[in-house]
């Protein structure tokens, strides 16, 4: 069944909602996490026991679906899944544009009922064709119009790049919180399940073709239709950037998939190939995922693999190296030029310039100077700035440190990326995520340790060698 992106605009951008089976046992989960819901919210519930608990909470609850007085855009069911059948055909019946299964326990289960039960919703919804989200997921999150994933965080109001496609319900939660605290905000999230109508090259075609999303991520643990698969994800590669993490790298987990979404193995060697063939990134955690969507957004085109490093002091001026190094960049020496013109002002009490430029704390008050030699030399393809999140500013006297970066960075062409260190106590924490959204408000990402913000630079850099036909490795 091919996915109609009118009814997914519904779904996904709905002006109403009905939230049906939510209960007193899981704290009305998914009614709370619509509390910002700028649209008109009802609750379907029968039981006289739950309804009382969903009437002080000020929603308005009906006994059947068909009571709602207007078109429902979006369903979110959390129903026990013999009763699954049931409730997909009154959500037929009313025409909705789209339902969230929460309900698990089908072919995941190895269970004759489940995989009798999961056959039963497929030939009901397709002879409709009716769209279904899962089952056993956590649906859609749309954080501009406060379309909650049945969790406890729910990100501010604010419409951002990222839209993320998620085979797993833990993995989109985490993203999201992850991904904000780390200054990328979120679009749109799907997390979709055993995808039993919809599957996930339906969702990356609706993303591909969606203009408010610029940067898609996906977390995939198999493809039913590989052909189809790959087929929209070159079309959808050639216009956006796709990053992609797959489950399953290993024996081990071809078996936890198994278990979790019931979806079929796929070898990792040929998913790899293909992946790569198409155009988009692979990576291979949450971690890489959230750094590497940060780079092909944040920065110009990447391309060479020769790195200047500022901002340094001492024995991190060999830990940043190994770093970079080992993720298959390099740190190479730096023109005459550019060392005559450090060496007419540096203090060498305390730092160094041969590259990387170790600062040390006399130094970091030239730091523009600095920043704007490496960027005009030849020999340098990148620049990776070090900034002191719980230090201070760290730069001129009455200068804040990220905005001084952001200013220089303005003349620059070379990709910039920005990594925080020195992070000693708890405060720093929460300062050190001002600190990155402030950096990347200014087009600089920013990563928490050298080791990511390595390996996120050499991720970008694959993926426009990618995308020029240059497969480098």
């Amino acid at each position: 069944m091919k996915a109609d992106h009118k009814k997914l605009e519904r779904a996904f951008s709905p002006k109403c909602i009905a939230i049906i089976g939510d209960k007193k046992e899981t704290n009305y989960m998914w009614l709370r996490s619509h509390s910002n819901f700028k649209g008109k919210l009802y609750s379907v519930q029968v039981a006289p026991e739950e309804i009382e608990g969903i009437k002080a909470l000020g929603i308005e609850n009906f006994t059947s679906l068909m009571d709602i007085p207007e078109p429902v855009d979006l369903a979110i069911v959390a129903v026990p899944r013999v009763i699954a059948p049931r409730i997909l055909n009154d959500l037929i019946q009313k025409d909705v544009a789209a339902a969230h299964f929460f309900t698990a326990g089908f072919s995941e289960t190895y269970t004759e009922e489940g995989i009798n039960l999961e056959k039963m919703m497929i030939e009901i919804a397709e002879k409709s064709n009716f769209h279904v989200v899962g089952p056993n997921c956590m649906g859609i999150f749309n954080p501009s119009i406060g379309v909650g994933q049945g969790a406890a965080f729910q990100e501010a109001p604010v419409a951002g790049p990222v839209g993320l496609i998620s085979q797993s319900g833990t993995h989109a939660v985490t993203f999201n919180r992850q991904a904000s605290l780390q200054g990328l905000a979120i679009n749109k999230t799907v997390s979709f399940g055993n995808g039993i109508v919809l599957d996930s090259p339906d969702y990356l075609e609706f993303f591909g073709n969606d203009p408010g999303i610029k940067v898609i991520g996906m977390y995939i643990e198999g493809v039913k239709d590989g052909k189809r698969f790959l087929k929209v994800l070159r079309e959808v590669a050639a216009k956006k950037p796709v990053v992609i993490w797959k489950g399953g790298r290993t024996e081990e987990g071809d078996r936890a998939i198994a278990s979790h979404t019931g979806s079929l193995a796929v070898s990792y060697s040929v998913w790899d190939s293909a992946v790569a063939q198409c155009g988009a990134v692979k990576v291979s955690s949450l971690d890489e995922l959230i750094d590497t969507l940060k780079v092909v957004y944040f920065l110009p085109p990447v391309r060479g693999n020769r790195v200047g490093i500022t901002g340094v002091s001492g024995g991190q001026s060999v830990a940043i190296s190994d770093a970079f190094g080992e993720a298959g960049l390099r740190v190479p020496t730096l023109t005459n030029n550019s060392y005559e013109e450090l060496a007419s002002f540096f203090t060498l009490i305390g730092g160094g310039y041969r590259n990387p430029v170790d600062t040390g704390n006399q130094n970091r008050r030239e730091i523009r100077r600095i920043i704007e030699i490496l960027a005009r030399d030849e020999n340098i393809d990148n620049l990776a700035l070090l900034v002191a999140a719980g230090m201070g500013p760290g730069g001129p006297p009455g200068e804040s440190f990220p905005k001084l970066l952001v200013d220089i960075k303005q003349n620059i062409k070379k990709p910039v990326i920005a990594i925080l260190a020195w992070a000693f106590s708890p405060g720093d924490v929460e300062q050190a995520g001002k600190v990155m959204k402030e950096l990347q408000e200014g087009g600089i990402p920013a990563f928490i340790s050298l080791e990511r913000g390595a390996i996120a630079l050499r991720k970008a850099l694959d993926y426009y060698n990618l995308r020029n036909g240059n497969p480098e490795r």
